[in-house]
C-alpha cells in the first residue's frame, strides 16, 4: 500500500528543528540589531561633534548646533548643549526610552568613551573649538 504525504510524527519533528533552530537565531538577531543601534549613536555623536567644530571654524559660533546639525538632531541616547564661547557638552539622557532602551545605552557610553567622545566613566565631556585648548 502506497501512502502519498508525511506521518504525523514526521511533521512533528520537522516543527520541533524549526523550533529549536528559531530559538537559537532570534536572540542573536536582536543582539545585531542593538549593536546597531549603538554603531549608528556613536557615529551621529562623532559627526556631530565634527560638524561643531566645523561650524565654530566657519562662523565663530556654534550656538545652534543642535538644529544646524543633522547628526545632532537624531541623536537619541545623548543631549548637547553649546555656549557661545566656542564649546559643546555632550551628556548621555539621564533615563532610558524606547529609542534608547537601557542596553543600548550603557553600551553607547562605554564606546563613546572608548572614542574619547565622553569622559572614560560615560560621563558629560566639553568639547572645546575655540582658543588653544582643542578637544576634538
Amino acid at each position: 500500500m502506497k501512502r502519498a504525504g508525511f506521518t504525523m510524527i514526521e511533521l512533528i519533528f520537522v516543527i520541533v528543528i524549526l523550533g529549536i533552530l528559531a530559538a537559537v537565531a532570534i536572540p542573536k538577531l536582536t543582539a545585531t540589531r542593538d549593536d546597531a543601534k549603538v554603531s549608528r549613536e556613536v557615529s551621529n555623536l562623532s559627526t556631530c561633534v565634527q560638524d561643531a567644530g566645523s561650524k565654530y571654524t566657519a562662523d565663530g559660533n556654534i550656538s545652534d548646533i543642535n538644529t544646524s546639525s543633522s547628526a545632532c538632531s537624531q541623536l537619541k541616547c545623548f543631549t548637547i548643549s553649546s555656549t557661545a564661547d566656542g564649546n559643546i557638552t555632550v551628556s548621555p539622557i539621564s533615563s532610558t526610552t524606547n529609542d534608547c532602551p537601557s542596553g543600548v545605552l550603557s553600551q553607547v557610553k562605554t564606546v563613546a568613551g572608548k572614542n574619547g567622545l565622553l569622559t572614560s566613566s560615560g560621563g558629560a565631556k566639553t568639547h572645546s573649538f575655540g582658543g588653544s585648548n582643542v578637544t576634538y
